[in-house]
């Protein structure tokens, strides 16, 4: 089986950019699973998951499909980085207290790695599943709200189908696990112009844009956004960006 490999290519500007996910929330999972004994991290990417979730966890399974992302992850005395496809690993049956899949599921077959996520949980494992979507900006002047706004316009008919399912905050997906309501979380980073920009470059569909058109139209939405960034002097603005996430029990 095969996968789709949208972010080898750009897997060390991944690891540069992409924000990171609020310690409150590993916390909260961490409550949820009974034990703490071992935890897996599907598409692992840089690893950002994998690296929080050692914090409560005595040992961290990281897979990703791709070999360059695991190159880049960040590696820790705890953490086991291997490279699999999501929907068949060699992790041993009811082996893990928690599996973990951060802004990931939506390239899976989800089906297929249902049947994997409650072969490899304990009886009563957690299941965390979560995305997000679009950020806000504070104190972005209108002008570049607007430069924004056209940004991601020209980019989102790039977007793979499987997009939709975060535009839909995974609210749509069969969930066959026992559900728990979640809290809310959010990522809240402090970024310059040429973070944001960077961060924008590591997006599927910013990629298959350039590959289909060129780098023009991209090097003039960086410049417009630098030229309106520092708009009422703020050099570093607050990036919100919330959180969607499915959580459930593995009950046998």
């Amino acid at each position: 089986m095969s996968f789709k490999d949208y972010f080898s290519k750009q897997s060390s500007d991944y690891a540069r950019y992409r924000p990171l996910y609020p310690k409150t929330l590993f916390e909260y999972l961490s409550v949820l699973a009974s034990d703490h004994t071992a935890a897996w991290d599907c598409g692992t990417g840089n690893g950002q998951v994998a690296l929080s979730l050692a914090a409560f966890f005595q040992q961290v399974f990281a897979s990703d499909a791709s070999p360059q992302q695991i190159e880049q992850a960040v590696r820790h005395e705890r953490i086991e980085y291997f490279v699999s496809l999501a929907e068949s690993t060699q992790l041993p049956s009811a082996s893990v207290n928690l599996i973990t899949v951060g802004q990931a599921f939506h390239w899976f077959n989800a089906e297929r790695f249902y049947r994997e996520a409650k072969r490899v949980l304990k009886p009563e494992g957690i299941l965390a599943i979560w995305c997000y979507g679009l950020f806000n900006i504070e104190d972005a002047s209108a002008q570049l709200e607007q430069v924004l706004q056209n940004f991601y316009h020209h980019v989102e008919p790039y977007w793979p189908p499987e997009r939709q399912l975060v535009e839909d905050r995974y609210t749509t997906l069969s969930f066959p696990f026992a559900e728990i309501n979640a809290p809310d979380f959010s990522m809240s980073v402090e970024w310059g112009a040429s973070d944001l920009t960077g961060y924008l470059q590591t997006w599927s569909a910013t990629q298959r844009c350039i590959e289909t058109e060129g780098s023009d139209y991209f090097q003039q939405a960086l410049a417009e956004i630098s030229a309106h960034w520092n708009t009422g002097g703020h050099l570093r603005k607050r990036i919100q960006c919330p959180i969607y996430m499915r959580v459930g029990t593995n009950r046998p």
